[in-house]
């Protein structure tokens, strides 16, 4: 099945067996390699006329999303491109290896390969957390998420989700530093905080804060979408406390003190922005003046 967007360009959906076709709802795993890491519920009446309908179940559950390292890194690169370099987005299985494996920006610095960007592809393809774009003479597919659509989310809030699945555990203010140039609006550090505190509310907490680090003068706030078993940039499972807005269920993992001040590397991100940017004008400039840098 294809969709013509807005911009000329077919979103191509997964053709489903009509026999395992959910006929409501965001997303399934019933057919998906990772099992149970992307569901929700679903309204099947089976031709059962007696059986219960969507209103007479209540409101509808909300969609649980576990990513592997790899899909978070993917996902969280197609966020923050559609952002930032909006003129490459959609993007290429090209243009996602070289967002996922870049220097700045990203913890840890990672080298994945195409063939396992496609294969973190074709998963969330198959939760429906990414769709194929293909644009009418264009010679690649191109890739586009679909996490704020499934999740409901506002941009404040997948710009954060971008951030932390692409840094890891984060103090208010490197986040609110982090999304500057995202322009959604986070004018002061309490936007930041309502907004985590408002995801970390949901019936399925989306954010957590962890537990305040020795040595460190701010709490940090961490994503809740890895799989279990995941290692989110060196949480574990010990030591564990609750966050007092999330689920009691839902415990958090209280990683080790690192060296680094939260000032310091504020600092660094400051400097790794602006070398970036200074990068972007002299790569500009040298096409105007037909001069590629070597």
């Amino acid at each position: 099945m294809s969709d013509l967007t807005s911009g000329g360009e077919y979103e191509h959906d997964r053709k489903l067996d009509p026999s395992t076709e959910p006929r409501q709802g965001l997303i399934s795993s019933s057919s998906a390699p990772g099992g149970n890491r992307a569901s929700a519920v679903w309204a099947d009446s089976g031709g059962n006329d007696d059986a219960p309908t969507a209103a007479d179940a209540g409101p509808a559950a909300t969609p649980t999303v576990e990513l592997t390292a790899t899909e978070s890194r993917v996902l969280g690169s197609l966020i923050e491109k559609s952002y930032l370099t909006p003129d490459v987005y959609p993007m290429t299985t090209n243009s996602l290896v070289s967002a996922s494996n870049q220097k700045t920006n990203r913890d840890p610095v990672v080298d994945y390969s195409a063939v396992l960007i496609d294969s973190a592809l074709m998963e969330l393809r198959q939760r429906n957390l990414v769709r194929r774009v293909h644009s009418p003479g264009a010679r690649s597919t191109k890739h586009r998420q679909t996490l704020d659509e499934v999740l409901s989310l506002s941009a404040r809030e997948v710009v954060l989700i971008s951030v932390l699945l692409l840094r890891g555990p984060q103090t208010i203010g490197e986040l609110r530093l982090r999304t500057e140039r995202h322009d959604v609006g986070f004018d002061d550090l309490d936007a930041v905080e309502s907004c985590l505190v408002a995801m970390a509310a949901r019936p399925t907490p989306l954010v957590v804060q962890l537990a305040r680090q020795p040595g460190h003068k701010e709490n940090r706030w961490r994503h809740l979408l890895s799989a279990p078993g995941v290692d989110d940039h060196g949480a574990t499972d010990e030591n564990t406390v609750d966050h007092p807005v999330a689920d009691e269920r839902r415990a958090v993992a209280v990683p080790p003190a690192k060296a680094n001040d939260s000032a310091v590397v504020i600092r660094i991100d400051e400097l790794e922005n602006q070398v970036a940017t200074l990068q972007r004008q002299l790569a500009d400039l040298a096409t105007k003046l037909g001069e590629p840098l070597n």
